[in-house]
């Protein structure tokens, strides 16, 4: 048996290191000081506050109050037997004006017959009905938007990922139901208590 011949390797060579990669020391601190100038370059943008806010409490609100309501609420007080209006006016201990939005008209309209009873509560003549201008039938960003921009608005709902919103408006007061009776909340030394 003859001897395996060796082969020589060609281009074995050390692997190095690009000088502009990353993983060094010295271009990580470069890119860190990039990256503040970047950010003392920015333009900041302070959204204007309403002047009708003294600090937290919301001068606006006044009645008769005007109470945004959302799609679940409306089907929430009906499971739950509950009279929109009245229910409002014993919790606010004022006279109520129920505002729905034509995106909350057309989220009714898109669940179908089985919610046809909230959809004929939501055509009361008692409710103010409110247009909407922007694209889309999406009920929870209408209203955030609608809410940030006039803080005149009581905002009624029951869903957790919209009160988690509303509650970072500063100024706005959430309805919601606890206990089979509306329940408010920020709602300066007004409404019932829980």
């Amino acid at each position: 048996m003859g001897r395996a011949k060796k082969t020589r390797k060609f281009a074995a060579v050390k692997r190095l290191l690009n000088p502009n990669d990353i993983r060094l020391k010295e271009n990580q601190l470069k890119q860190k000081q990039k990256e503040e100038e970047a950010k003392a370059k920015a333009v900041r943008r302070v959204p204007q506050i309403a002047s009708s806010l003294f600090l937290q409490h919301n001068d606006a609100l006044v009645p008769p109050y005007r109470v945004l309501i959302d799609t679940n609420f409306i089907n929430f007080s009906l499971q739950n037997k509950l009279e929109l209006v009245s229910g409002m006016m014993d919790c606010l201990y004022a006279k109520c004006i129920p505002c729905v939005t034509d995106c909350v008209m057309a989220e009714l309209e898109k669940l179908g017959h089985r919610y046809r009873v909230a959809l004929r509560v939501a055509r009361d003549p008692r409710f103010e009905r409110l247009a909407c201008s922007h694209s889309g039938t999406y009920a929870d960003d209408c209203l955030v938007q609608r809410v940030t921009a006039h803080k005149c608005y009581v905002v009624a709902t029951c869903d957790r990922e919209l009160r988690r919103r509303v509650r970072k408006i500063p100024g706005v007061p959430l309805m919601y139901i606890v206990r089979r009776r509306y329940a408010i909340e920020r709602l300066p030394d007004q409404g019932a208590p829980v």
